[in-house]
C-alpha cells in the first residue's frame, strides 16, 4: 500500500512538472538547442535538489552538504509551486491572447525593388537569337557558357518576377507561448523573492489581549511573549536566532513561552545558531515546550542544551505562578519514542479554581485541555499555511489555522511562527512574535 501510494506521487509530481517543461521550455524555443538545454536541465535538476535537501537533513548528513543543497533545493520547492500556478492562470490568458492577435491586420508585404508608378517590362525573347543558340550548341561552337548560365538564373534585373517574402518573426503561437512563459515566471520570482525577504528581515510582533475569568486583578495586563517555529537549520542560522531574540526581548514581556520547534537538525550542527537564547530576559523567565521536529532531531539532548541556556522546560509539568499556573505537555510525535504528552501528569492534581495557561505545539491538542480546564493554551505548528494555498489544507488539518479561538470555556491562541520549515518563504502568513497580554475580567 505504501508502494502504491509513493508512486502515484511521483507519477503525480513528475506529470506536473513536465506540464511545467511543455510550457516553458517546448513551446517556448523553436527548435531544439542551447536555450532547450539548458531549460530541460533547469526543469529536472530543481526537483533532484529539492528531494536531495529534504533526504540530507532528515537522513543526518555532513551540515556542510545540508546547507549547500538547501538553498536551491527549498527554493525550487517554493517557486516550483508558483510558476505552476500561474501558467494555470495563463492557459485563460493564452487563447484570449492568441484571439486579440487574430485580429490584428497582417501588413502587406511590398515587392522589393519594385515601384508602384514604374512601367512593368515585359521580356519578349528573341526568335532569332534562340535559334542561333541553338545551332552554335548543337554545333559546338558559340558561347554556351554565356547561355547556359542565363537559363540557371531564371530572371533578369527589372523582370517583374515578385522574390518570396521572408520570415519577420516567430509564429502567433510561439509569441503567445513566451509572452504567457515569461509573465508567469516574473510572477513567481516576484512571489518567492518578496516572501523569502519577508522572512529573513525577521518576524514581526504581534499583540492580543486575552480575558480570563479566572485571572486576579493583580495579573491584569500580564505580558506572555509567544514564540514557535523558529526552525533553525541549514538555511536559518545563528544570525535569524539573534533578530528572534532582540525582537522578544523589545517587548519587555513578563514571561516567555517557546512553543515548539525551534531546530531542524542536531544539537552538535545547530548548537552555536541557537546560542543567542541565553540572552532571552523577561521577569518571571522563559519556558519551552517540544515539537514535532525536536524529536526529529533529538529531543532528549534539545532538552538539555536549551536548559543550558536558561530557559525551563516543562515536559508534562507544571509549575505555578503567583497569578496563575503554567503548565506544559510533550509534543504528540514524542509518543513513538515513549515521551508523548501527558495531559494528567501536568495538570491532574491542580486546584481549578486558579486561571491555567498552557503551552502545548499542535493546536489538536486543545480538546484534552478542554477536558482539563485549561484557560488558554498556547500553539503553533501550522505556520498559518506558510504558503498559499497551502493554508486550505492546513486549515482542514488543524482545529485553528492562526489566531484566537474559543472552545467552550478554554481559549486557545495560534501563532504563525517567527520562522520556516523547508522554503524560507511565506506567501499570505506572515511570520509573527506574539504577545500575548492577559486581561482580568475582575478588573
Amino acid at each position: 500500500m505504501v508502494i502504491v501510494f509513493v508512486v502515484l506521487v511521483l507519477a503525480v509530481f513528475g506529470g506536473l512538472h513536465w506540464y511545467v517543461w511543455r510550457r516553458m521550455v517546448r513551446d517556448t524555443t523553436a527548435r531544439p538547442g542551447t536555450a532547450r538545454r539548458v531549460g530541460t536541465a533547469l526543469v529536472v535538476g530543481g526537483p533532484f535538489l529539492m528531494f536531495a535537501a529534504i533526504a540530507s537533513e532528515r537522513g543526518g548528513a555532513p551540515f556542510w552538504l545540508q546547507q549547500v543543497l538547501a538553498w536551491p533545493g527549498f527554493l525550487w520547492m517554493a517557486f516550483s509551486l508558483y510558476l505552476l500556478l500561474a501558467l494555470l492562470v495563463g492557459e485563460v490568458v493564452r487563447p484570449l491572447l492568441r484571439r486579440v492577435l487574430e485580429r490584428r491586420p497582417t501588413p502587406a508585404v511590398e515587392p522589393v525593388g519594385v515601384r508602384e508608378d514604374a512601367p512593368v517590362r515585359t521580356r519578349v525573347p528573341d526568335l532569332e537569337a534562340e535559334s542561333t543558340s541553338q545551332t552554335e550548341s548543337s554545333s559546338g561552337t558559340g558561347t554556351g557558357t554565356e547561355t547556359g548560365a542565363g537559363a540557371e538564373s531564371g530572371a533578369k534585373p527589372g523582370s517583374a518576377e515578385t522574390p518570396e517574402p521572408a520570415a519577420t518573426g516567430p509564429s502567433r503561437r510561439l509569441f503567445v507561448s513566451r509572452v504567457v512563459g515569461g509573465a508567469a515566471a516574473a510572477a513567481a520570482v516576484g512571489t518567492v523573492g518578496y516572501g523569502t525577504y519577508g522572512v529573513l528581515r525577521g518576524p514581526k510582533v504581534k499583540r492580543v489581549t486575552v480575558p480570563l475569568a479566572k485571572l486576579p486583578r493583580s495579573a491584569h495586563g500580564y505580558r506572555i511573549a509567544v514564540v514557535s517555529d523558529v526552525h533553525l537549520g541549514p538555511v536559518l542560522g545563528r544570525g535569524f536566532a539573534q533578530k528572534v531574540v532582540d525582537t522578544i526581548n523589545s517587548t519587555q514581556p513578563d514571561l516567555i513561552a517557546v512553543v515548539g520547534d525551534l531546530v531542524d537538525g542536531s544539537v552538535k550542527d545547530l548548537g552555536p545558531a541557537a546560542a543567542p537564547l541565553a540572552q532571552l530576559k523577561a521577569r518571571h523567565g522563559s519556558f519551552f515546550v517540544t515539537g514535532n521536529h525536536e524529536y526529529f532531531s533529538g529531543a532528549e539532548e534539545w532538552v538539555a542544551r536549551v536548559r543550558e541556556l536558561g530557559l525551563r522546560p516543562l515536559e508534562n509539568a507544571r509549575t505555578e505562578l503567583a497569578d496563575f499556573d503554567l503548565a506544559g505537555v510533550n509534543d504528540v510525535a514524542g509518543e513513538d519514542e515513549g515521551q508523548g504528552p501527558d495531559f494528567v501528569k501536568a495538570l491532574g492534581d491542580r486546584d481549578r479554581s486558579r486561571a491555567c495557561v498552557l503551552l502545548a505545539h499542535q493546536p489538536v491538542q486543545i480538546h484534552d485541555s478542554v477536558d482539563h480546564g485549561v484557560d488558554l493554551q498556547l500553539s503553533g505548528h501550522t505556520h498559518g499555511g506558510q504558503l498559499w494555498p497551502g493554508n486550505l489544507i492546513a486549515d482542514q488539518a488543524n482545529p485553528t489555522l492562526a489566531g484566537l479561538e474559543r472552545y467552550g470555556d478554554t481559549q486557545l491562541y495560534v501563532s504563525r511562527g517567527a520562522g520556516a520549515w523547508g522554503p524560507p518563504t511565506r506567501v499570505g502568513a506572515p511570520s509573527d512574535i506574539t504577545v500575548v497580554e492577559l486581561a482580568s475580567r475582575q478588573a
